[in-house]
């Protein structure tokens, strides 16, 4: 609790003349509402304890009533926030002692609570707290006399007033080469090379120091290195995580956007806004589009999203999910707010209600994660969207036009345009079986069974020929001819019975006809007058061990060719009804397989001319000219895409158009998702619905961001993005400043760098976390002003030996009187084993590396590390670039405490163990690194001399840590060179603790 707080509960305990009831209101009721109703009510009463309601307090449970009217001593509620070690509240930091006092006082009066009032969850704290001030340039420290040489920045000022408070003082500077070191690894994540040291080291110019620094600011693996950090904390990784954990190939270009944003440096509102909105701020840009990537960094359910429909509980649960990764990842990023503790309940500690974060997930509502079209080149991707956007123009134009057309023409165009469109698809692909197979009869034991099926025209008719089309199935092996019997006969009647006036048109009895294959046949009848057509089966075509009667098609021609058999009544003897592969109304549907050029033709030109017949017949001919000029239109459109560069993807927030169950807001128009406040975060216990916004945190900034239905989605993204980085916003500004300097010297002014809230912790420096945030804010929002202001000051030039009269007054350093003994990080070590070997590609940007095979990659796919080559000199690029899998990560960057792309790290771990040693000394990479080290020194080195091995091995030390070895080292090095060679020596050198530190 903060001053103001205790303060406040002091001089309300002094108000002895308070009215009983007023002293409830003002006093108890934000205790408990703060810090017990959220898990303590009639809804969810933990424990069995309620404390919502007068009567619920007083009734209790089991252990006792909470509250005892009189008697505190005996009232659990005392009982459970009292003491050296309370058991309540649960999730939370205990009370006050002055909270406390409240609540004894309240209850030894005898618990006064009127009738019919009850208690609501609410925030925890109001926005007086220290990250939620606003942002004021604080005044520079003087600095003593004998303190003014020390001073470099004025940072130093800031850490030398601290110091001197505590009678502390800085250390001294620390040498030259332990400086370009430890810059090269903070600015570049690389080691310095030997010449460069010494370069640097015999450099007398005054600003040889700051020369450096710009040096390595403009290298381009400047950007590489902080978007390692970056990536850390927006948790990118390129596979989806969850169960499937499918991959990600599209996700890269969100990382080589992050790098080229730090090597472009730029300002740091834009890069928010980009991430947030770069379809509003830089449209049509590759930055505007792949910066998007944020949003869809982090883990995604495939199978709750593809495999789960939105109006499943499932599926509502997976975008709920799924939009709170997006509002945290926000929130926490750039303003270091733990704004999900308030999904479930209104936060506990800070003031963020439910309806402060639905209204940020209501920012979301529209979005999924999908990949996303972009173009390297602007004005191609102007013409595209000018392209795309008439297309969807003349295609909603088109759809209008042809349901007209329809509805005039009646259902049988719709017939003719579906058999059409199969018969393209049988042209273009040379013959593929339709799903719909035809009729097929019961299955008979012997082939000796007769079998029939009957076709009614309906009336009377003329019939010209009739034609039979075989079937195609692959059951069996037996593919085309399926079931067409080997013996057949094929009568007309006007008898539905056939008992009587019965003229046989084909009698193909008498002998065994081969597999017709997929041969139309075809009998004339001519001209014949009938209503009923009967084909009966007299002897069974095999299918196995089994025998059958089965027909695609069978067509009734009258004298114009017409096929009247289309709207004919089928009946059989028996049928197998197994729709739509196989049913008896399949034999008149117009579906059947092809394989012959000049039947299709044939068929389609007939087809062609009924469907002229009828459009002129039944449609006007100006619907019919609109028709065709926008149909041409389409085809124009479509051309012209086809002739612009193919586009590229980035795996980012977008609206998606749906693809099966993942369907997206894409065909609503991209219309957001209604958002409700879920009561106690249940996707079935919706309560008011909210519109976008944010907290109150921004002054002038309405908490619902003034936005109407006419505003696209794109909208609300712009309007979040802004109030983030408003001037006004002080969360934005401290918490980048604050991530800058952690990486800078190893801890930050705020230990918690995604909480500035009342669970995070207080800043060791609070004047200066100001001071730097307004610097950046007003000062042109450079982030690489920021590193160099940071890496030129003299608090991080020190050394950092120990002191034991500084480490008895702070022996955590908090107060900054030395520099931070930092161990490398996973990435620094891979690349710098590449490195000193000479083996580091340093290829940038582009689709990222694999250092495992996968194993089974249809379904769930296995990243297997064991039988990655580590030789394969695709792997060897910038760790940056590695293909970051969720599910399973890389053991060995594991092992060196390299960040879980599944979840936000701010900080990562930083241990020692005998596992890194063992990892290091043992992974195939460092014995690759080691043998090509090896191999570069007897190259490089090749004059045949006695000393040619300690020259050797003087080279190599040199290369590796920056120094040349002792003449101990290099003795116990070539002794042990000589033993067991010299790629052996150097993967010795490559595993001493000096190579994996910074200094």
């Amino acid at each position: 609790m903060d001053v103001v707080c205790s303060l406040w509960l002091m001089s309300s305990l002094a108000v002895v003349a308070a009215e009983p009831e007023v002293r409830f209101r003002e006093q108890v009721v934000p205790i408990l509402e703060r810090r017990c109703v959220s898990c303590h009510n009639s809804g969810d009463p933990k424990g069995g304890l309620a404390l919502d309601t007068r009567a619920s307090a007083l009734k209790g449970g089991d252990l006792g009533a909470p509250l005892i009217p009189g008697k505190p001593e005996t009232s659990l509620l005392l009982d459970y926030v009292s003491g050296d070690a309370p058991e309540m509240p649960k999730n939370g930091p205990p009370l006050q002692p002055e909270e406390v006092a409240v609540l004894r006082d309240w209850i030894a009066a005898g618990a006064i609570w009127p009738e019919g009032f009850s208690l609501k969850e609410r925030p925890a704290a109001d926005k007086d707290w220290w990250s939620l001030r606003p942002l004021a340039r604080p005044t520079v420290p003087e600095v003593a006399v004998e303190d003014a040489p020390l001073v470099r920045t004025p940072i130093d000022r800031f850490v030398l007033a601290r110091l001197r408070a505590q009678g502390l003082s800085l250390s001294r500077e620390a040498d030259r080469r332990t400086l370009i070191r430890r810059l090269s690894f903070d600015l570049i994540g690389l080691p310095p090379r030997p010449d460069a040291i010494a370069a640097f080291e015999s450099d007398p110019a005054p600003d040889a120091y700051e020369r450096l620094v710009d040096r390595l600011l403009s290298s381009p693996q400047y950007g590489e290195r902080w978007a390692r950090h970056w990536l850390d904390v927006v948790h990118y990784g390129e596979t989806h995580g969850y169960d499937k954990d499918q991959p990600r190939p599209q996700a890269w270009p969100y990382r080589d956007y992050v790098i080229r944003a730090f090597n472009d440096d730029k300002p740091y509102a834009q890069f928010v806004r980009e991430q947030l909105a770069g379809d509003v701020f830089a449209p049509e840009t590759v930055d505007g589009i792949t910066a998007l990537g944020f949003i869809a960094a982090g883990p995604w359910d495939q199978i709750g999203h593809a495999e789960v429909p939105e109006t499943k509980i499932d599926g509502k649960i997976a975008r709920n999910l799924d939009r709170d990764d997006m509002v945290v990842n926000t929130l926490n990023t750039f303003c270091s707010t733990t704004v999900q503790c308030a999904r479930c309940h209104a936060h506990k500690f800070d003031p963020v209600s439910q309806v402060d974060y639905y209204r940020l997930q209501a920012v979301f509502a529209a979005l999924d994660r999908a990949n996303r079209t972009f173009d390297s080149q602007p004005e191609i991707g102007r013409r595209r969207s000018e392209l795309l956007a008439e297309q969807r123009a003349t295609r909603q134009q088109l759809e209008q036009l042809e349901t007209q057309v329809r509805e005039l023409a009646g259902p049988r165009l719709v017939e003719i345009a579906t058999r059409l469109e199969s018969l393209a698809q049988q042209e273009r692909t040379g013959f593929r079986a339709p799903p719909e197979h035809g009729y097929h009869s019961a299955i008979a034991p012997r082939d000796d069974v007769e079998k029939w099926v009957q076709l009614d025209l309906g009336k009377e008719a003329a019939i010209s020929q009739i034609a039979l089309q075989a079937c195609f199935d692959d059951f069996n092996n037996i593919g085309a001819g399926f079931g067409f019997p080997r013996r057949y006969r094929i009568d007309v009647s006007a008898d539905p019975e056939f008992r009587e006036q019965v003229v046989t048109v084909a009698d193909r009895t008498a002998i065994d006809a081969p597999n017709p294959g997929l041969t139309r046949q075809t009998v004339d009848a001519g001209g014949l007058l009938a209503r009923y057509v009967r084909i009966t089966a007299t002897r069974l075509a095999p299918r196995q061990n089994d025998y059958i009667f089965s027909l695609a098609e069978v067509e009734v021609l009258d004298a114009s060719g017409q096929n009247i058999a289309r709207t004919a009544a089928v009946t059989a003897l028996d049928s197998i009804e197994a729709p739509i592969r196989w049913r008896r109304t399949n034999l008149v549907d117009g579906i059947y397989p092809h394989t012959r050029g000049s039947d299709l033709a044939a068929e389609r030109a007939r087809l062609s001319t009924e469907r002229e017949r009828l459009l002129a017949e039944r449609v006007p001919a100006e619907l019919r000219r609109d028709r065709d000029a926008a149909q041409a239109r389409l085809a124009e459109l479509s051309a012209q895409l086809q002739q612009l560069p193919p586009a590229q993807l980035v795996y980012a927030g977008t609206v998606h158009h749906g693809t099966g169950t993942f369907r997206g807001t894409g065909p609503d128009g991209g219309r957001p998702r209604p958002i409700h406040v879920l009561h106690r975060g249940d996707v079935l216990s919706p309560r008011e619905a909210v519109e976008p916004g944010a907290p109150a945190f921004v002054p002038g900034w309405p908490e619902v961001f003034p936005l109407s239905e006419q505003h696209p989605e794109q909208a609300r993204r712009a309007a979040l993005a802004e109030w983030v980085v408003d001037v006004r916003n002080p969360l934005t500004w401290r918490s980048v400043v604050n991530r800058v300097w952690q990486y800078h010297f190893g801890r930050g002014l705020v230990e918690s760098p995604n909480d500035f809230g009342r669970m995070g912790q207080l800043p060791s420096h609070p004047e200066l976390l100001d001071w730097l945030a307004v610097e950046l804010r007003d000062g042109g929002q450079s982030l690489k002003s920021l590193h160099r202001l940071l890496v030129t000051s003299a608090v991080y030039r020190q050394v950092s030996e120990d002191r034991s009269d500084a480490a008895q007054i702070d022996a955590g350093n908090a107060l900054l009187w030395r520099a931070n003994r930092r161990k490398l990080d996973a990435e620094a070590i891979r690349d710098s084993l590449l490195s000193v070997a000479g083996r580091l590609n340093l290829q940038m940007e582009g689709p990222s590396f694999q250092d495992f095979v996968i194993e089974h990659p249809a379904h769930s796919p296995h990243y297997e590390y064991r039988l990655h080559d580590p030789q394969d000199p695709r792997a060897h690029r910038r760790s940056v670039y590695r293909f970051l899998v969720r599910s399973q990560p890389q053991p060995f960057m594991t092992t060196l405490d390299c960040a879980d792309p599944s979840m936000s790290v701010d900080k990562r771990n930083e241990t020692i163990n005998a596992l890194q040693a063992l990892a290091l000394l043992n992974n195939g990479l460092t014995l690759v690194a080691a043998r090509e080290f090896a191999a570069e020194l007897e190259r490089s080195i090749v004059a045949a001399t006695p000393d040619r091995l300690r020259t050797q091995l003087t080279a190599g030390f040199e290369t590796a840590l920056g120094r040349p070895p002792t003449q101990e080292e290099l003795a116990t090095l070539a002794t042990y060179a000589q033993a067991h060679g010299l790629a052996n020596a150097c993967r010795l050198i490559l595993n001493l603790n000096e190579f994996a530190f910074v200094d």
